[in-house]
């Protein structure tokens, strides 16, 4: 497989061969799953926010292995992969899922029954010494994909998590977290808010919390601008601090973005100075903090909102020792500003 047999349409890289299939998904599984333990090892997030954090990750990975599965061979679509500044599968192509997970019944009774399927394999390998059609192995890869994959572990536009006590030395008593897949940007986003409540139980209101975080924080934008607007809904709600994680971009032979680190990968994967494998992935974290309160509104209706603090913003990039060579060698300016140096991960080897 070379850079120029993945077909690239406008903003999307088409997936349109089993062996694609197989290396795109081998190389973000173990991209995300070196990610999940380098944010750990290296203090990023704390301990409960690491669990919340493997959460989102798992359901990600999740979605994307019931695409591998299910266009392994349609020949009908291909699976699309973004290409402007993210390197993850297309948001259409998890809306697509979960639409389509929604008609399981239907299809599945379309299906052929697998003992009539396993039968014709059968036939067609050992009497007739044929290999399976392509229409037959889509066949049976529907029906792994139709009996086994479960529409509510599908990431979503928009996932929300559970509202519970912050642990000891906090910045507040509560936390929750949600996580979403940007439209504009497709990348997956992870928040935490911090939070006090005035009351015992914020629980009472989780609906009305939960709801206000899906209409105000479900994309990207300025950090203070999204705490001002959950604080300016939720009146029992006191904000202290929010922490958003931009996982992304997916730096990869897959990507063919203007970001330079992309283009210093397929620079020396096209001139074979690194292999097809070679990856790198970015993550930033922003954060916000209260810095003191305010008042606002009209004399009998009065509402104390937090004044928040200049929004603290990092970037990090994680890469095999390689590959973290060669970008300090061609982008020194970009890699000297990140919060930390690289962090190594493990090289991905696909015989």
């Amino acid at each position: 497989m070379s850079i120029n047999h993945i077909v690239t349409p406008l903003d999307s890289a088409i997936l349109d061969s089993k062996e694609q299939y197989v290396f795109y998904h081998k190389k973000v599984d173990f991209a995300l799953k070196e990610l999940i333990v380098g944010v750990q090892q290296n203090g990023l997030c704390t301990p409960q926010e690491v669990v919340f954090f493997k959460q989102y990750c798992d359901l990600l990975l999740y979605s994307i292995e019931a695409m591998r599965v299910k266009y392994m061979y349609d020949e009908e679509d291909n699976m699309k992969v973004d290409v402007t500044d993210s390197g993850f599968p297309n948001y259409l192509e998890f809306r697509y899922l979960f639409n389509d997970l929604s008609l399981r019944d239907n299809y599945l009774n379309k299906l052929k029954d697998v003992s009539e399927l396993q039968d014709e394999f059968l036939d067609q390998l050992l009497r007739k010494k044929q290999p399976v059609k392509r229409d037959k192995l889509y066949q049976a890869a529907s029906i792994v994909y139709y009996t086994s994959v479960e529409q509510q572990y599908i990431f979503n536009r928009f996932v929300q998590g559970k509202i519970i006590k912050a642990p000891e030395n906090s910045e507040a008593k509560f936390m929750t977290s949600w996580s979403f897949y940007d439209v504009s940007l497709n990348r997956p986003f992870i928040c935490f808010m911090y939070f006090d409540y005035d009351g015992n139980d914020p629980l009472k209101e989780k609906d009305d919390i939960y709801e206000t975080l899906k209409a105000v924080a479900d994309r990207k934008m300025n950090m203070d601008t999204m705490a001002y607007g959950i604080d300016k809904r939720l009146k029992n709600v006191y904000p202290k601090y929010f922490k958003r994680i931009d996982v992304g971009a997916f730096h990869n032979v897959f990507a063919k973005d203007d970001n330079d680190l992309t283009h210093t990968i397929l620079d020396a994967i096209s001139k074979k100075e690194i292999p097809l494998e070679a990856y790198a992935l970015s993550l930033k974290i922003h954060e916000v903090y209260t810095g003191g309160e305010f008042k606002e509104g009209g004399y009998f209706k009065k509402q104390i909102l937090q004044n928040w603090s200049t929004p603290i913003k990092e970037g990090f990039v994680f890469a095999p020792h390689r590959i973290i060579q060669l970008l300090y060698n061609k982008n020194p300016e970009i890699m000297n500003k990140l919060a930390k140096p690289p962090f190594q991960v493990s090289d991905l080897k696909i015989k």
